[in-house]
């Protein structure tokens, strides 16, 4: 039973690079189509103070825009209040250039959007659905009797329970934790919203085979109409709206269990009432700023069904990663990984901050665990403290 792990490993390592190595003609040139589509002609490439590359890419050139729906984008009404923002900001002097090496960012009238290489797309097309972030409400409880989960994700989160209610947003502050993790694993700290069958995440993940790293990294994964992706890497992805910021980079520092402070990282997703767009927010000690959006017309309703607040890992063969800081929460944020200062959207667009509406799930309290507390000792009004080793 020991090797059972290491054995499954080797076997996937094997099977993705015999995948890799017997595409045919017509196969390779799909990818290179398909890296063209991504990688879109660039004013210039800069790098990140880690050395990964982007490109400054036009705003309108971006993935996003090669969505049907966006067809004579230019002048879309949605739009010009964005563009005319961008084309209107005078300096690059903006607070984030000291997350590129140059100092300063992208052009104006363009964004960042991260080069792929054939072997990133390979090993993007390795995800099986499995291996994609997905919400909770489908999960049933862990059965103690069966040494397999049935698809090996596990949760520990705060959620709203299934009472017919509609949101047009949810907020979050999120300590910045590093879980352990293996090959083939992921381990995420985010904020996740139900619009029927379509759904958007935004938070935290360590992820080895979307990042090639262990750094506790931002992301978004976006499900819209049967087709999904992380950050822009598709048509359906976020519409990225900054020139000095982007999704995908490395966030320091992070939280050590035992020390204060805690660091941590504000994260919204919130529809905006006047265009129905529907917008990521992101901030740290300053107000969170927008970093890009999606057409409300791109999800088969315009409104969410459940929102959840906590972690979520997967894992291609036992045992299960880390979560958090790897320890079950004892109301301690010294010593606990948290979400705090949530807050919810309502139907009618208010801003509720009392959520009396929640309810605690881990689908197995073996591995993670989580305490949903309101105790008057913390100003933060609802505090999510989650986390476990794993190990199931």
């Amino acid at each position: 039973m020991e090797v059972r792990g290491p054995v499954i490993w080797m076997f996937l390592m094997c099977c993705i690079f015999v995948e890799a190595k017997s595409f045919s003609k017509s196969e390779d040139l799909e990818i290179e189509k398909r890296l063209k589509t991504i990688n879109k002609p660039a004013v210039k490439i800069i790098k990140t103070i880690d050395g990964e590359r982007y490109g400054c890419v036009d705003f309108f050139k971006q993935p996003a825009f090669d969505h049907p729906s966006m067809k004579n984008h230019t002048y879309h009404y949605k739009m010009r209040p964005i563009w005319k923002g961008m084309r209107e900001r005078k300096t690059n002097n903006t607070g984030f250039g000291y997350l590129w090496e140059n100092g300063v960012g992208c052009p104006i009238g363009t964004v960042p959007i991260q080069r792929v290489t054939k072997d990133d797309l390979l090993r993007l097309d390795s995800f099986v659905d499995n291996h994609k972030p997905r919400g909770s409400w489908n999960t049933t409880t862990y059965n103690l009797n069966n040494p397999f989960h049935p698809d090996q994700h596990h949760y520990a989160i705060a959620r709203t329970k299934d009472i017919g209610r509609r949101f047009h947003g949810a907020t979050m502050e999120l300590c910045i934790t590093a879980p352990n993790v293996k090959p083939t694993q992921f381990s995420n700290s985010r904020l996740h919203i139900q619009m029927g069958r379509d759904f958007l995440q935004a938070g935290l993940t360590v992820n080895p085979l979307l990042y090639k790293d262990k750094q506790p990294r931002t992301f978004v994964y976006t499900s819209a109409n049967g087709k999904s992706c992380y950050n822009s890497n598709c048509n359906v992805g976020m519409i990225a709206i900054r020139h000095d910021l982007t999704l995908g980079l490395a966030l320091q520092p992070v939280s050590t269990r035992g020390s204060r402070p805690s660091y941590y990282t504000k994260i919204g997703l919130v529809k905006d009432r006047k265009s129905g767009n529907w917008l990521l927010k992101m901030g740290g000690n300053y107000e969170p700023i927008n970093i890009g959006l999606w057409p409300g017309h791109r999800f088969q309703q315009g409104f969410g069904d459940f929102v959840e607040w906590g972690g979520e890992v997967y894992s291609a063969y036992l045992p299960s990663p880390q979560m958090g800081y790897g320890y079950f929460p004892i109301q301690d944020k010294s010593y606990d990984a948290y979400i705090e200062h949530i807050s919810i959207l309502d139907r009618n667009y208010n801003i509720d901050r009392n959520v009396d509406y929640l309810e605690d799930f881990s689908d197995n309290n073996r591995g993670y665990q989580v305490i949903d507390t309101r105790d008057p000792r913390h100003s933060g009004g609802h505090i999510i403290f989650y986390g476990g080793p794993g190990n199931i």
